[in-house]
């Protein structure tokens, strides 16, 4: 008599159980799809971003960007980069930048004066 109370009681909290364990596994896997299928940013945005940082600052003489995404292996980071740059005019002299943009959050993760 005992036992068959026992599995009416605990029947719902397996039911419970189960259901959940079924979403987390669906939720783990549209995470992972969404992870792992990074969509890298166009170059053409990097540029107008970085262009729109420098402009602040003054006028631009030319810019450019690589459209072709490169592999970049630094310490643990490994990502695909764009490379570009930026010219400009700094006390009556052309001034010339160059930068690396993280192709999938469009991030500058080096930037430099030539």
């Amino acid at each position: 008599m005992v036992g068959k109370g026992k599995t009416k009681d605990t029947t719902p909290y397996i039911l419970a159980g189960g259901l959940l364990l079924g979403a987390g596994l669906t939720c783990g896997y549209f995470l992972h799809k969404l992870i792992a299928e990074k969509k890298a940013i166009q170059g053409d945005t990097i540029l107008k971003h970085v262009k729109k940082v420098f402009l602040k600052e003054g006028s631009i003489e030319g810019s450019w960007i690589e459209l072709q995404k490169v592999p970049l292996q630094k310490f643990a980071l490994k990502t695909d980069v764009y490379y570009g740059g930026i010219s400009r005019i700094e006390e009556n002299q052309l001034v010339q930048y160059e930068f690396i943009a993280d192709a999938y959050t469009g991030s500058i993760l080096d930037l430099y004066r030539l």
